[in-house]
C-alpha cells in the first residue's frame, strides 16, 4: 500500500531523512522505532506532505505522492494523527469530529459517521457535547484518532500515540489498534513505547540517523534486546 524509497527530507539546512526505505502492506500494523531525533516523526510528516522540502519516492496505492499537497494525499485515503494531537480549542468533541469529514469526497451522513465513532470510542460517546480541550490527555488522543478514522482512510499514520497518557488508556488504545487491523485498517505506528508497539505490530523498522538500520518481523525484534538497546533506548 505504501512504499518509501530513498526518501529524504530537510528542515532548512538540516538534512533529517537520509534515504528512508520502508514498505507497508495492506492490512498490516507496521511500527517505526528509534531514539528521539532519529527521524521518526519526520517520516510520516514527509509522507503526508507536511515537510517544506523532500525528495525520493513515496508511492501510495501505486500513486506518486511527492509534489501533491497534503489535502490531496488525504483525499487518496491517507490520514495522519500528529504527536501534538491538535484538538481545536473552543470546539466540542462532536464539532472536532465533524472537521474530519469536511474534505471527504461524497461526504457521508454526519450523524451516522459520528455515531459510529462513538461506538468505537465509548469514552467519547459520553462527552460529545463537552469542550474537547477539557478532556484528559488520553481522551484527547482518542478524539484525534477518531477524527482521522471518521473519513474512512485506507492507511492511518500515528505519531507517538501513547506519549503522556495514563497506562490504562494506553492499553485501551493499543487494543483498539488490533481491532482496527482486524477490520481492515492499515496502520503505520511511530512509537517510543517499544514493548507495546512490538506486541501489536506485524513488522518493525528501526530508524537511526535518518535512515533505516534494521527491518524484521516484530516477533524477531521482540526477541532481540541487543538491537532495542542499541537503537531504541532513550
Amino acid at each position: 500500500m505504501l512504499r518509501l524509497a530513498g526518501l529524504q527530507a530537510w528542515y532548512g539546512a538540516s538534512h533529517v531523512l537520509q534515504g528512508v526505505d520502508l514498505d507497508v502492506n495492506r492490512g498490516e500494523i507496521v511500527c517505526l522505532l528509534g531514539r528521539n531525533g532519529a527521524g521518526k516523526t519526520t517520516t510520516p510528516k514527509s509522507v503526508m506532505g507536511l515537510m517544506p522540502r523532500a525528495r525520493g519516492s513515496v508511492l501510495f496505492d501505486g500513486i506518486d505522492l511527492l509534489g501533491r499537497p497534503a489535502q490531496a494525499r488525504f483525499r487518496l485515503g491517507l490520514a495522519y494523527v500528529p504527536e501534538e494531537r491538535r484538538i481545536v480549542p473552543g470546539l466540542t468533541v462532536k464539532e472536532n469530529l465533524r472537521l474530519g469529514l469536511v474534505a471527504v469526497a461524497g461526504r457521508p451522513r454526519e450523524a451516522a459517521a459520528i455515531a459510529e465513532m462513538a461506538e468505537i470510542f465509548p469514552r467519547l460517546a459520553e462527552r460529545l457535547d463537552q469542550v474537547a480541550v477539557t478532556l484528559s490527555g488520553g481522551e484527547q488522543q482518542m478524539l484525534a484518532i477518531a477524527r482521522a478514522l471518521i473519513a474512512k482512510p485506507k492507511l492511518v499514520m500515528l505519531d507517538e500515540p501513547s506519549e503522556g497518557i495514563m497506562p490504562v488508556l494506553v492499553d485501551e488504545m493499543f487494543e483498539l489498534f488490533v481491532r482496527l487491523r482486524q477490520q481492515g485498517v492499515t496502520l503505520l505506528l511511530v512509537e517510543q513505547n517499544v514493548a507495546l508497539a512490538l506486541e501489536v505490530a506485524d513488522r518493525a523498522y528501526v530508524i537511526d540517523g535518518g535512515a533505516i538500520v534494521h527491518h524484521a518481523p516484530a516477533s524477531e525484534l521482540r526477541a532481540s534486546p541487543e538491537i532495542q538497546e542499541r537503537y531504541c533506548s532513550v
